[in-house]
């Protein structure tokens, strides 16, 4: 039975090598997966907006498989996430993340192919505004999606963090395949 009171949300930080970001999770799945380098306070303005009154609580244990399975990616040892998602947004965010998932992973896609992708041609700029509200990065991969003329555009994340997994992909890609 579903309460109207407000669901925690758990959250830990990942310090995985040359990478530091915060994860976090509902009851029904991952919701959060930070910024490289970025402070407690974007997970916090995240949390306040999607999850108005929601107590945010650390936990490690409970945010561990998650962080297990970024770790894994990380180290270019897992190239999907199987853990579930707790994603929220509109109909069309949902289908736009939902064809961001169907990217395989060492490969691009660019705004244009994910918009044919959902059957909405001409809804180009607003599949941009769709991948900029993921709040998945990495684990829904909005990095794979580029300009149509191959250029690296906008992350959430940062152009280095983009750059950064494109290239972990790309030498996994081409690398001893496993």
């Amino acid at each position: 039975m579903k309460t109207n009171q407000p669901q925690p949300i758990y959250w830990s930080r990942l310090n995985d090598g040359q990478w530091t970001l915060y994860l976090a999770a509902t009851g029904d799945g991952l919701a959060y997966v930070g910024s490289f380098g970025r402070p407690f306070e974007e997970l916090a303005v995240w949390a306040g907006r999607r999850f108005p009154g929601s107590p945010l609580m650390q936990d490690e244990q409970r945010l561990a498989p998650y962080a297990a399975q970024l770790t894994e990616y990380l180290a270019a040892k897992r190239e999907r996430f199987t853990l579930p998602f707790d994603l929220r947004g509109t109909a069309f965010q949902l289908a736009v993340w939902e064809a961001l998932c169907d990217i395989p992973f060492g490969q691009t896609r660019s705004y244009t192919d994910i918009a044919e992708a959902i059957r909405k041609p001409s809804s180009v700029r607003a599949v941009g505004t769709a991948i900029g509200a993921n709040p998945l990065l990495i684990t829904v991969p909005c990095h794979r999606v580029i300009g149509k003329n191959g250029a690296l555009t906008g992350y959430r994340g940062g152009l280095e963090m983009k750059t950064r997994l494109l290239d972990l992909e790309h030498a996994a890609f081409t690398g001893s395949r496993r």
